[in-house]
């Protein structure tokens, strides 16, 4: 009862007039930066911009999350479902924010294209569609099979890629040799085409 008496009292003592707060604006509340004149917010460039159907959860930073694959660029793949299966190519591309890859005159789709120009007639034409990395498996070519891919650490702290089914090292300095050379060739034959 006593307990009841004073929460009453110290109630009524908090009594606010009515125009204490009403028609005044709060400022917002601003912290001081740690160093003046740097923000300590970092501006991340976005990287991809995702269609409304392919949204995916991000990072704080609001980049998508990447997935982890078991082929790169330039692996020789088997597809293993679909109406391609049973067929080998070679990956041209990767799409890491939704796991999707390209293979080399595979998947292809056919796509109607608008005139650009007056006179120029639209055309249909064939592009290769993405497959999702889960419906490929890395193919040896000298034993014609398809096998699961592991990790392994060589003798010199190389870690590589290999089939589990051969053995075959997949992760060679040639085929890494290889591959920055069409790479670095590619933006050059770009500049002499168009020049």
């Amino acid at each position: 009862m006593a307990a009841m008496a004073a929460l009453q009292s110290s109630m009524t003592g908090l009594s606010l007039s009515s125009n204490s707060f009403l028609g005044q604006r709060f400022s917002p509340i601003t912290f001081p930066s740690l160093l003046p004149g740097k923000s300590t917010e970092k501006q991340c460039p976005i990287v991809m911009k995702l269609k409304r159907w392919e949204r995916k959860k991000c990072k704080p930073n609001s980049l998508p999350i990447l997935q982890k694959m078991h082929v790169k660029l330039g692996d020789t793949v088997q597809i293993i479902t679909g109406s391609e299966r049973g067929k080998v190519g070679e990956i041209t591309r990767i799409f890491k924010h939704n796991s999707t890859v390209i293979v080399k005159d595979l998947n292809l789709k056919t796509k109607h294209v608008k005139s650009r120009e007056e006179g120029e007639p639209g055309e249909i034409i064939k592009i290769e569609g993405p497959i999702h990395s889960s419906n490929v498996m890395l193919y040896s070519k000298d034993q014609k099979v398809a096998s699961r891919v592991g990790h392994k650490v060589l003798d010199n702290g190389n870690k590589v890629r290999y089939l589990i089914k051969t053995g075959e090292i997949i992760d060679s300095s040639e085929n890494w040799k290889k591959l920055k050379e069409e790479t670095t060739k590619k933006p050059e034959e770009a500049a002499a085409a168009a020049a």
